[in-house]
């Protein structure tokens, strides 16, 4: 707020005075956060309230949305099939399965990744049989 607390307008109420613990408190309380991410904030995007409230929401966004696979998006494909060392085809499978989670995708794959082990071992002996028979 202005040095000169008998002048409240508009444009002063729109903006956040890290100098004013009273402030600092009313914001904090206003964005959920505490008042070291509310200074972190305004230092970053500046003291105007719309720019640190959009901040808020946009890191609340990253959060969320960081364990969350979109198979619509290439690069996503790209990142998660190279983190889970499968085709993009198997991990939209895979998402298509169990959701979009990372976590329960990871699950879903290493699942998989075991599973067919047991059957190439199956398939080898069945070919040494083979090989066997023939001679």
């Amino acid at each position: 707020m202005a040095d000169n607390k008998k002048k409240r307008r508009g444009s002063d109420r729109a903006r956040i005075a890290l100098g004013e613990a009273y402030e600092v408190a009313y914001w904090s309380k206003k964005f959920k956060v505490t008042p070291a991410k509310l200074k972190y904030a305004v230092k970053k995007v500046g003291h105007s309230a719309k720019k640190v409230e959009a901040y808020f929401k946009e890191q609340k966004h990253l959060a969320a949305d960081r364990a969350r696979i979109a198979v619509s998006e290439p690069y996503e494909v790209r990142y998660w099939s190279k983190k889970f060392k499968v085709t993009p085809a198997r991990l939209k499978a895979a998402v298509a399965a169990v959701g979009h989670s990372s976590k329960k995708v990871a699950a879903y794959v290493a699942k998989k990744k075991a599973a067919p082990k047991k059957v190439a071992k199956k398939k080898v002996a069945k070919k040494k049989a083979t090989k066997k028979k023939a001679a």
